[in-house]
């Protein structure tokens, strides 16, 4: 499969090759308007409420008439029943508040869940005791209303902390881009707050600082580093009348630039709406427990409407047919449902983060079961986005391969750029004596150049030859997708160095075992054809695109959804965080940038793509665990309900209120042992630290 090289940069043919690349320091633009805290603020909250709610729940318990006959004792205290009212109406406004907000908002959502299941219930039972302890014929819910409240919010809450904190990530975008810029009137320059600036204005980048704004270069050139945009891993070569990018780093150049795009519409700003965009959209989702809660909510109201109706058709009292209305719906809000869920996520999630997994969106953990194509981007997720030596190859015959990775150590020792390093790291890795250069000068977007052991010595790439009118040498070793470093002594080609990036020991593992696990695998790439192209036919994977922009591959994970697909996308780039939001699931890789973390549903700790394969696994574990505790959660609503609606009446069994509180404590041990089995189920191997 392949994609029309769309980069602009790529319209320069030559190869370029940089040296030394220093960074300047730069201000980092934060925003101080942070999701976590408000996160955090909501845990504090249910917490708060589930100790205040829990104490007033043991007076409630000891005074209660149920209890005190199941546990055979007598408490009378004077004014019983107008305490256990008082107590009773304070857990049920301040405990059930979350979940009587819950309803409203449920509801205005026209997506009545969890929420509305648990409001209903407590709703009828605390309606119902009123009304009784006001003179209404039967008995008092109190109790069944205190400690429903109690463990659903204990459960909400264990849930919330099982869960990491809302997403960053946007904030996290907005201070790539830096806060000011040197804008250039007449021979001065001033220094300015972005928001200052317009459209046709200039401004000055001196070397290693950020590019403040969208524009083009009217004066200069310079190699700038557009991987954390572009996820193109080799720095580009920008000159006159380039186009360069907000948030990208400047190399050694200074260049003169003038304003296209600031504010909104500079391209970084667009990445950080598609980003909201997205989550916004997956937030939407509903999970699992909020679908059984829907169909629990609609079963309930209906048995209950149908058991007053019923009774009232059959001649009893309205009284008698209000209470077996109220216990069918007090009964059917199975206590066990609250926990089913975070329990398994609660020790799901720290399962998996011994195991190098941190899932941070739960609905999208539940979806990974379904993954049917998953997405790689290229760069520091199959391959390592460390540039690796292929080849040492001597051209000249005075000299031998050793000697010329030699040479190349010792003027590559003074750069911090990634070509450079890997050609030192390759002579270090061959125990080679690194000889000291002299003279050593960078020739920007060209290459470098020394003294050593007394001979001109240059690092450079084809640009350099075809100025200088050196021919390049033919050699059928040389891989399309490699970058060429040539070795010049003394103005004569000694031999060349190819790099490239290297594929990761783990990749050809993973994408066997996803392949055998039936999903299909693809690059979605900004690196160009050929290198997506030899990585894509080196891993036997299903396809790839070639040379794809960040809000393009937003739109080829879209486009492969609209084909029926559930896609995984993995990243560790900025220019993936619209890509990996829009996923169905969004896996980021532990090396990447934080802005790729804070986007993505589950993050790889130790970047190994094999743990995807893992994750998979995982994730129908625990769907298979979510669902067993389901069925014990509702199982005995399938006895309760009938028996309290007064089904088998006539042969004198009536389920009383006492029978009902023994079943659904049952239910609720079991499914939180259960939930603690899920230890055993998994035998993932802990990953290499």
């Amino acid at each position: 499969m392949q994609i029309q090289d769309k980069h602009h940069h790529h319209k320069h043919k030559k190869e370029t090759y940089h040296g030394n690349h220093e960074h300047g320091s730069h201000n980092h633009h934060h925003e101080h308007h942070d999701h976590t805290e408000h996160h955090k603020m909501m845990i504090k909250d249910f917490q708060k409420r589930f100790w205040i709610s829990l104490l007033l729940t043991l007076p409630i318990l000891v005074l209660s008439p149920l209890v005190q006959s199941i546990l055979n004792y007598t408490l009378e205290v004077p004014g019983h029943k107008w305490i256990l009212f008082a107590l009773s109406t304070v857990v049920f406004f301040y405990g059930g508040w979350p979940f009587l907000k819950g309803l409203f908002d449920e509801l205005k959502k026209q997506s009545p869940g969890m929420m509305t299941l648990i409001a209903v219930a407590i709703t009828v039972a605390f309606g119902y005791s009123t009304a009784t302890t006001f003179g209404l014929e039967g008995k008092t819910f109190f109790w069944e209303l205190a400690t429903l409240i109690d463990i659903m919010l204990l459960g909400h809450w264990i849930e919330m902390k099982s869960v990491v904190g809302a997403s960053q990530s946007l904030q996290k975008l907005a201070a790539l881009m830096p806060s000011g810029a040197h804008k250039i009137t007449g021979d001065t320059t001033e220094d300015v707050s972005i928001e200052s600036l317009a459209k046709g204005d200039k401004v000055l980048v001196k070397p290693g600082e950020k590019i403040p704004v969208d524009g083009i270069i009217t004066d200069g050139n310079s190699q700038v580093n557009e991987a954390m945009v572009t996820g193109e891993s080799r720095p580009q070569k920008k000159q006159e009348n380039d186009k360069v990018i907000g948030g990208t780093i400047n190399g050694n150049g200074s260049l003169n630039i003038e304003v296209q795009q600031v504010g909104k519409d500079a391209y970084l700003n667009k990445v950080i709406e598609m980003v909201r965009s997205a989550q916004a959209k997956k937030s939407k989702t509903q999970n699992l427990a909020d679908r059984i809660a829907f169909w629990l909510t609609i079963i309930a109201l209906t048995i209950g409407a149908g058991t007053l109706t019923a009774w009232l058709i059959l001649g009893k009292p309205f009284v008698f047919a209000l209470e077996r209305m109220a216990s069918v719906m007090v009964i059917t809000c199975p206590h066990a449902l609250g926990l089913a869920v975070p329990l398994v996520a609660a020790i799901s999630t720290s399962i998996s983060a011994q195991n190098g997994l941190l899932i941070r969106n739960r609905t999208a953990f539940e979806k990974s079961r379904k993954i049917t194509l998953l997405a790689f981007d290229k760069t520091g997720t199959l391959t390592e986005g460390i540039f690796g030596v292929n080849l040492v190859k001597a051209i000249d015959t005075n000299y031998d391969n050793k000697k010329i990775l030699q040479l190349g150590a010792a003027l590559e020792n003074h750069s911090n750029h990634p070509l450079a390093q890997g050609i030192t790291n390759k002579a270090k890795e061959e125990n080679i004596q690194i000889p000291e250069a002299e003279e050593f000068e960078n020739m920007t977007g060209k290459g470098v150049r020394a003294t050593v052991n007394n001979m001109k010595v240059a690092a450079v790439g084809p640009a350099y030859l075809e100025e200088n009118d050196i021919e390049i040498p033919k050699t059928d070793e040389i891989k399309n997708y490699e970058t060429v470093v040539y070795i010049l002594a003394d103005n004569k080609i000694a031999g060349l160095i190819t790099l490239a990036d290297k594929i990761r020991d783990a990749s050809q593992s993973a994408i066997k075992s996803l392949q055998a696990n039936g999903i299909k695998t693809y690059i979605i790439t900004g690196d160009n054809e050929n290198v997506a192209k030899s990585v894509s036919e080196e891993l036997k994977m299903d396809g790839y695109f070639a040379g794809i922009l960040p809000d393009e591959k937003q739109e080829k994970v879209k486009e492969l959804q609209n084909k029926g697909e559930v896609v995984a996308m993995t990243g560790d780039g900025i220019n993936d965080a619209p890509a990996l939001a829009t996923a169905d699931v969004g896996i980021a890789v532990g090396s990447g940038t934080d802005i790729a973390a804070e986007t993505a549903d589950i993050i790889l700790v130790n970047s190994n793509p094999q743990d995807i394969a893992s994750l998979i696994k995982f994730g129908k574990a625990t769907f298979t665990k979510m669902i067993q505790n389901f069925v014990w959660a509702t199982a005995y609503n399938v006895v309760a309900i009938p028996l309290a609606a007064g089904v088998l009446i006539g042969y004198g069994i009536l389920i009383n209120p006492a029978l009902g509180a023994l079943l659904m404590s049952l239910s609720t041990v079991i499914v939180a042992i259960n939930a603690q089995l899920l230890k055993r189920k998994l035998n993932l191997k802990p990953l290499n630290k």
